[in-house]
């Protein structure tokens, strides 16, 4: 008997087909509509599905679809993260960490075209506690975003005490995925400024992002 519950692994011809289909469908409706607003029966409809089932059939739940979307966009990331990660060495400087961490999101974006879905896509995943979790647990994972994690906490030794780095690191993940999903849309919707592009988001977070992460500290 075939599972069909947690079908996880990619399949072949023209199974992995659907699935690519499914998950370019769930993306775009996700990031358009919301997670808890869109259907099985949706995505599998604009993904040229017939079968409403298609969805559950071939991954078995809304979070295993949510976690293969983010891991196939992960993986890809990791792979230009570990550029980064090898050219900044032994660097002692919290700027080259910081493109470490920033650069190769915005890659990655520049990467998937005009329009894409990933960036809004990853708000809505990053603002639902139960996904968040799933997604935060299999990043921490990934080599590339490890090292990258301990290059930033020895720059910061001697700047930033322990207790103030949690949070300062929650402000700098919401100050990407929020700033990446506001280009995005801008860019989708043909609304952006003359000479926006990815570069230029990344030139101005990456300036943000040191001088919030080495930002003075207010003592009471």
């Amino acid at each position: 008997m075939v599972n069909r519950t947690n079908r996880t692994q990619p399949l072949s011809g023209r199974g992995a087909g659907t699935r690519e289909a499914i998950m370019t469908a769930a993306e775009r409706l996700y990031a358009e509509h919301g997670l808890s607003n869109v259907s099985n029966r949706q995505i599998g409809e604009a993904a040229g599905q017939g079968n409403n089932t298609a969805v559950s059939y071939h991954f078995g739940s809304r979070a295993t679809l949510v976690r293969t979307i983010m891991a196939k966009h992960g993986t890809h990331v990791g792979v230009i993260r570990m550029r980064y990660v090898k050219a900044a060495g032994d660097s002692t400087e919290l700027r080259d960490w910081v493109r470490c961490l920033l650069r190769p999101v915005t890659e990655h974006h520049a990467a998937l075209g005009v329009p894409s879905w990933h960036a809004r896509f990853a708000v809505q995943v990053m603002t639902d506690p139960l996904m968040r979790t799933l997604v935060e647990d299999e990043s921490l994972t990934r080599d590339s975003l490890c090292l990258t994690l301990q290059g930033l906490g020895r720059c910061l030794y001697d700047i930033v005490p322990p207790e103030i780095r949690p949070a300062r690191a929650e402000m700098a993940r919401h100050l990407i995925t929020h700033t990446c999903a506001e280009r995005e849309r801008t860019m989708a919707e043909g609304l952006a400024e003359p000479g926006a592009s990815w570069e230029r988001t990344a030139d101005a977070l990456e300036d943000a992002l040191v001088g919030l992460l080495a930002a003075p500290i207010t003592r009471h």
